[in-house]
């Protein structure tokens, strides 16, 4: 088994692929509507699926805005230097949360950014 995708419902698929192949630097690598369910499904990555788990972003049709709830935490992603990326991603237009810098009581240096929807994103710097 492994872990194929992660799906998040948005409220502007437009704004939230521009926020994750624009600001993040995935690829859109497939997007379908679905007229007679009225929802359309957009999956983005940094790899082909069958070499990676992705993102599934689905947008219900007439549906703006989601709350995210209390269960939902966030996204990790691997960067080499979570300083520049943080960088690049304000550069972007791209809101970040949390400045990087080492995570309380550890080492590890890790950054926060948020996406449209206010989704969470943690960038983990690789050792």
């Amino acid at each position: 088994m492994r872990i194929l995708h992660t799906m998040l419902r948005v409220g502007d698929l437009d704004k939230s692929l521009a926020f994750y192949t624009e600001v993040l630097g995935m690829r859109l690598l497939r997007r379908n509507d679905y007229p007679e369910g009225k929802f359309t499904l957009a999956f983005v990555g940094y790899q082909e699926e069958a070499d990676g788990a992705v993102l599934e972003l689905t947008h219900n049709w007439g549906v703006d805005k989601y709350e995210i709830g209390t269960g939902y935490g966030h996204i990790a992603l691997a960067v080499d230097d979570a300083y520049a990326a943080c960088e690049q991603i304000k550069a972007r237009g791209g809101k970040v949360t949390r400045e990087a810098g080492p995570m309380k009581g550890g080492t590890r240096v890790i950054a926060f950014v948020e996406d449209p929807d206010g989704y969470k994103i943690e960038l983990i710097q690789r050792r």
